[in-house]
């Protein structure tokens, strides 16, 4: 029988029941143990993001593919909540080892009824029915950012960290976001950190808290308000801090 756990990545039971993976090559959990990888997924990504964005049609940009957490999320509250709305959801992975050793990963019991797309994605990267389509690209995930214009509704920043991966938390990566996005398109992520509220701010993203009493903290970006979300007052931020400055492309 095949198993997912390999030298490059083991799996990790978190606290909400599901599992996520500890990756050996970032030194990193995939998710919070802490949230949890099923719930870090809906309450700092799929929940919030679909509470802004309300169309027959939404494309989705989940940065980076992983486990698959964020997409597989994303159906679940669709099949749900939403059934007739047509979904796009595009996602680079650079780790293609992984990509193909999800079929033998430990799912939580609500993707049971993915078990067809975890398998069409896991072996030939895409996923196609009457209302869902889902490309993941195996590659570099700045050069495949490049490839879109003012295309993406949604857009998952969840990506290792910018301590492990600080080359897509930079400045100029999220000016490339910005291209990407429509301009009431809204971008999720579970970092905090001031150094990426800056990026953002840099590239003319009003920046939100998204907070809730079973998960901690995590942000919300977009270049129009957001009702019902905490501003954050990130000039005055940086005037408190002024030797934190966004990440540049040139450090790393």
């Amino acid at each position: 029988m095949k198993q997912f756990n390999s030298d490059k990545h083991t799996e990790i039971l978190s606290e909400d029941g599901s599992y996520t993976a500890y990756s050996n090559e970032y030194a990193e959990h995939y998710h919070s143990t802490k949230d949890g990888a099923l719930k870090e997924s809906l309450s700092k990504h799929v929940i919030p993001a679909f509470s802004i964005v309300e169309k027959e049609e939404v494309h989705i940009l989940d940065i980076c593919y992983g486990l698959g957490f964020n997409t597989l999320a994303t159906l679940l509250y669709y099949k749900q909540n939403k059934p007739q709305v047509k979904l796009y959801i595009y996602s680079p992975e650079l780790d293609d080892t992984l990509v193909r050793s999800l079929e033998n990963f430990t799912y939580p019991q609500e993707f049971d009824i993915f078990k067809a797309v975890i398998l069409s994605l896991s072996r030939d990267g895409v996923y196609e029915d009457e209302h869902i389509y889902i490309e993941v690209f195996l590659g570099d995930a700045r050069e495949y950012i490049r490839r879109f214009e003012n295309k993406f509704d949604i857009v998952y920043q969840d990506a290792f960290s910018p301590s492990s991966n600080p080359i897509l938390w930079t400045k100029e990566y999220f000016y490339d976001i910005k291209n990407a996005m429509r301009e009431d398109g809204v971008l999720t992520t579970y970092s905090i950190a001031l150094k990426t509220r800056i990026a953002l701010h840099e590239n003319g993203f009003k920046v939100y808290l998204n907070e809730g009493k079973d998960f901690r903290g995590a942000t919300l970006a977009s270049f129009k308000s957001l009702e019902n979300f905490a501003l954050v007052e990130v000039e005055h931020k940086m005037r408190c801090n002024p030797d934190t400055i966004s990440l540049r492309d040139e450090e790393i």
